[in-house]
């Protein structure tokens, strides 16, 4: 482990950015396509999963991340983990890069990315679904991105909406998650829902719908209806059509049919707008994106 670098999560955030992070995604997928897997080992009720991914001219990267749900009631966090990043040259290790950093950017940067190409830049109603951890990092990520927008937050429960509004400038908490999606340019959603709570018979032509929280095969937050009346976009084939309830389910029966999922994130030119179009992204993650992110933490901290 000679030379190689520990970056904390303080010192690695301090030179980001996030229109910087979403260039060096869309840089990352000009090279070649990633090889990637997965691994996942269980002692009830405890998990360690682990993300390879390589890509030729980047380098290779380890996320590994222990779930031990028994942790809070020790006054421990349950999600602990961290990012080996190596060399491409060489396949020496280069750092361990703080793991909460690395999600943070990743997952927030992934939907900022597809957003800043299918959202009409004139957005100005943004509406975040989930107020944890994940959107309060949507909140920064698409407030630079749209800095005149104004900003609505719905969650199952009102009290933790209203908190979160109130630690935001331009963000008010929104009672009813209907109306709130009608008036939206832009709906972000980060929950742990099974069941959808996007409806597409609540959808108008010119939104951009922006689907994060759904993981596990059984997961969705947009029903049927929504998905057919968008043109859809993924981050990548390979992680969400076979493996996320949100696409996984509608395709096995048959309510839309593969090529419905329009392009991923390394064919970025067709991820084009039409003025009338509603626009439905699907960011699934994968171990790519947190080594292309922890490259971007990397250099920036280089200078």
């Amino acid at each position: 482990m000679t030379g190689a670098a520990i970056v904390g999560f303080a010192e690695g955030e301090a030179g980001l950015d996030w229109i910087g992070l979403t260039d060096a995604l869309a840089a990352g997928h000009r090279l070649p396509r990633a090889e990637i897997a997965d691994t996942f080992l269980y002692r009830d009720p405890d998990t360690l999963l682990s993300r390879a991914a390589w890509i030729d001219g980047l380098g290779l990267a380890v996320k590994t991340a222990t779930v031990f749900p028994g942790n809070p009631a020790k006054g421990k966090p349950m999600v602990g983990g961290a990012v080996a990043v190596f060399s491409d040259t060489d396949g020496s290790l280069e750092a361990i890069v703080d793991f909460h950093l690395v999600t943070k950017w990743k997952t927030a940067g992934d939907s900022l990315l597809a957003a800043r190409r299918l959202a009409r830049p004139d957005s100005r109603e943004i509406l975040i679904v989930g107020a944890g951890t994940v959107g309060r990092s949507l909140r920064d990520a698409y407030g630079a991105a749209f800095p005149c927008a104004r900003f609505r937050v719905w969650n199952r429960s009102p009290d933790t909406a209203r908190a979160f509004a109130d630690d935001h400038a331009d963000t008010e908490a929104a009672p009813d998650l209907e109306a709130a999606v009608r008036a939206a340019d832009i709906v972000t959603c980060a929950t742990m829902s099974t069941t959808p709570l996007i409806r597409g018979d609540w959808l108008r032509p010119g939104q951009h719908i922006d689907l994060i929280g759904a993981y596990r095969p059984d997961m969705r937050e947009a029903d049927d209806a929504a998905l057919l009346k968008a043109r859809v976009f993924v981050d990548s084939f390979e992680t969400t059509i076979g493996h996320i309830g949100e696409l996984k389910i509608p395709l096995q029966a048959g309510v839309i049919g593969r090529d419905h999922v329009i392009a991923d994130y390394y064919d970025l030119d067709r991820f084009v707008r039409a003025p009338g179009d509603i626009t439905l992204f699907k960011n699934g993650g994968g171990a790519h994106l947190d080594l292309m992110t922890a490259r971007f933490i990397l250099e920036r901290l280089r200078g």
